[in-house]
């Protein structure tokens, strides 16, 4: 997710004028870290709304990891994927599956009693409304794009709803448990425009209100949804995610005791540092992850439309050293965009490349008659992963320029701003991560080279896109879909539309009188924050 995807609206100032945004039915107070009812969480996801993303909060335009985090605490889907991974099981449904054998049509009945949280009654109707509505207004971030198999949604009664697929999708049952199918309610939310500002109201386990300075959230309370029906129990009442603008000031208020627990993104010093030097009153714990880094192309740029250029990039980068130099151990090395402990990966890359050797990237320009050195910008983002970011893009620069075959500068922007510009094309080289929308290999290819991809990006290989794509959805049986995804792998070694660099590992540091912290974050980065209590387990 980065993982995973406006107009300029002259009323996002007005919507960001109060300091305190109240939302759906929660009450005020924040507890702190060593005190009060509420259990607070550090994150240094930043959440802000300006001409760029006016809209942030809005399931059928977020799509990063900090937003759904934020939506999955407070929308229904009609499944979620278990705490510790697993296939999906039913949430605001009683009961889903597929009612075919080509895996085309799905069925959903809802829970009994369903409302929203201001108690009005929520029905399959609403279902309907909320996905439809995400299709209708298919935003340029690309979330949408996970719900484009839809043909048709059949209503049979308030409580029932089927799913008419275009074509055979396996993986539907995990689409359907993803933010962007979020289920929101017609009286809130228009079906043909995003909601600006930072108000949500659904039906999931709490309700949400935001503290924002000037255009940036500095904090979200989510207090328990006492209408809430559905598949989670909650272990607290109250919980605060407290914003903070680097990791550094994150860890300080852990160890002051100001916040119980820090999450995304801490940075590699700071698990060294609790990792070689225990503190006695928190604990550093791993978890399980599937994060991925890499570097996308746009291939219609002159500068690197010739996949030769691409590929010579491909063939210097020294992933080892990245990973060593800048991240240590929290990371490593890979070579293909579905990561190493997914089913169906393969070494594509190291196997098309090898190890990093500057006479074969050489041999590569000479062939396409690319004159060198070739000039690049390598664009990135100042305030979205973390702080080891500059100075891998730094890394990245020094080992193209050493080759003598690059000349490369680096540019870094902030989020909002250098999203937008991704998006529409301005950058020729940029990098970005990626968490799974659902730990399928599907949602590690589709996302990539799928038609409305969450890249926007202008490379089309047919093969993939109406062959290979389709074909791996119609196992049911996902090991049975092995063989398209190393095609699928090959195709994207071959012509680098976009170029894997590491899979990282996922830290959480806590309090240790918090409990529940192991499933705190999935493999998703799925922030299940209903999982947290104090006191013995």
């Amino acid at each position: 997710m980065n993982r995973r995807k406006t107009l300029v609206l002259p009323a996002v100032t007005a919507l960001l004028a109060p300091v305190l945004v109240a939302c759906g039915t929660s009450q005020g107070g924040s507890g702190g870290g060593g005190g009060g009812d509420g259990i607070v969480v550090g994150t240094t996801d930043q959440f802000t709304a300006d001409q760029d993303a006016p809209a942030p909060f809005d399931p059928a335009y977020a799509y990063d990891s900090g937003t759904w985090n934020v939506l999955r605490q407070t929308l229904q889907t009609l499944t979620r994927v278990p705490r510790g991974g697993g296939q999906p099981v039913p949430e605001a449904a009683s009961q889903c599956g597929f009612t075919d054998r080509a895996s085309e049509s799905y069925h959903c009945t809802l829970r009994e009693g369903l409302t929203f949280s201001d108690g009005k009654p929520l029905t399959a109707r609403d279902v309907k409304f909320s996905i439809e509505r995400s299709l209708t207004i298919n935003s340029d971030n690309g979330a949408a794009s996970l719900l484009t198999n839809i043909d048709t949604i059949e209503v049979k009664n308030d409580s029932e709803i089927v799913f008419h697929l275009k074509a055979p999708d396996a993986t539907f049952p995990y689409k359907l448990a993803t933010p962007v199918a979020g289920i929101v309610s017609s009286e809130k939310y228009e079906p043909k425009k995003l909601r600006d500002g930072f108000e949500v109201d659904g039906s999931g386990p709490y309700t949400l209100r935001a503290e924002t300075q000037d255009d940036r959230v500095t904090r979200v309370v989510f207090t328990r949804n006492e209408h809430y029906k559905g598949d989670i129990k909650l272990k607290n009442d109250k919980v605060e995610l407290r914003s903070f603008g680097d990791a550094d000031a994150m860890g300080q208020a852990l160890e002051a005791g100001d916040i119980s627990m820090m999450t995304r993104t801490m940075s590699p010093e700071q698990i060294k540092d609790l990792n070689d030097h225990p503190r006695k009153d928190i604990e550093l714990r791993e978890v399980p992850a599937l994060e991925i880094r890499y570097l996308g192309f746009n291939t219609q740029d002159p500068s690197v439309k010739d996949k030769a250029v691409r590929q010579a990039m491909a063939a210097v980068i020294d992933r080892e050293k990245i990973t060593h130099t800048v991240y240590g151990a929290t990371t490593e090395p890979l070579y293909s965009l579905i990561p190493a402990t997914v089913a169906g990966h393969t070494n594509a890359f190291f196997n098309t490349y090898g190890e990093p050797n500057t006479s074969a990237a050489a041999s590569l320009l000479r062939g396409a008659g690319i004159k060198t050195p070739v000039k690049l910008t390598l664009n990135y983002t100042t305030d979205h992963y973390g702080s080891g970011t500059a100075k891998e893009f730094a890394a990245l620069r020094d080992q193209l320029n050493a080759s003598k075959l690059f000349d490369v500068s680096v540019k870094g922007t902030g989020w909002n701003a250098f999203r937008s510009a991704q998006k529409h094309g301005e950058y020729a080289v940029y990098g970005l991560g990626w968490v799974p929308d659902f730990p399928d290999p599907d949602n590690f290819v589709a996302p990539f080279l799928d038609k409305g991809n969450f890249l926007n990006t202008p490379y089309v290989n047919t093969t993939a896109r109406t062959g290979l794509i389709p074909a791996s959805r119609r196992a049911a049986d996902r090991t049975a879909a092995s063989g398209a995804f190393e095609k699928l792998q090959k195709i994207v070694a071959d012509d680098v539309p976009v170029l894997p660099l590491w899979q990282g590992k996922q830290y959480i540091a806590h309090r240790t009188e918090l409990n529940g912290t192991e499933w705190a974050l999935n493999s998703s980065s799925d922030l299940q924050l209903w999982e947290l209590g104090r006191g013995n387990a």
